[in-house]
């Protein structure tokens, strides 16, 4: 039998992008979503935070989105960083390690040249439920 694909609501986040789903789960995998880094206060886009602010906002959302369905952050198997400058690249590390301290998931960085949005990252992730 084949495992049905399931979307799974993570609030605040999903009230807040209504149009996109945070998480979609097959099986005993889970696809979490590439954010903006929104508050988690207001729902509003962090604009003009640092890149190592905006960087934690993002992993805060990854971890909540996993912890809903059932997961954590020692069950990321994928990380892709969407980042609008490489020159960021040692700033976003340092904190992307806070995270994942042992054993870090695969993961890529690729550098984008813009967003429709005043924010400077997404990272979204594939886990393990």
């Amino acid at each position: 039998m084949t495992a049905k694909r399931e979307v799974i609501r993570v609030e605040p986040l999903s009230t807040w992008l209504e149009r996109w789903k945070a998480m979609t789960r097959h099986g005993d995998t889970l696809y979490v979503s590439g954010f903006p880094p929104f508050d988690p206060a207001t729902g509003e886009i962090l604009a003009h935070a640092s890149i190592e602010r905006q960087t934690e906002i993002a992993l805060e959302q990854m971890k909540l989105c996993l912890e809903t369905a059932g997961s954590s952050l020692d069950n990321v198997l994928k990380c892709n960083v969407y980042c609008t400058s490489v020159d960021s690249f040692a700033a976003v590390n340092a904190v992307y390690a806070r995270y994942f301290p042992q054993d870090p998931p695969a993961r890529i960085f690729i550098s984008v040249p813009a967003w429709p949005g005043p924010f400077d990252i997404e990272i979204d992730c594939i886990a393990a439920a």
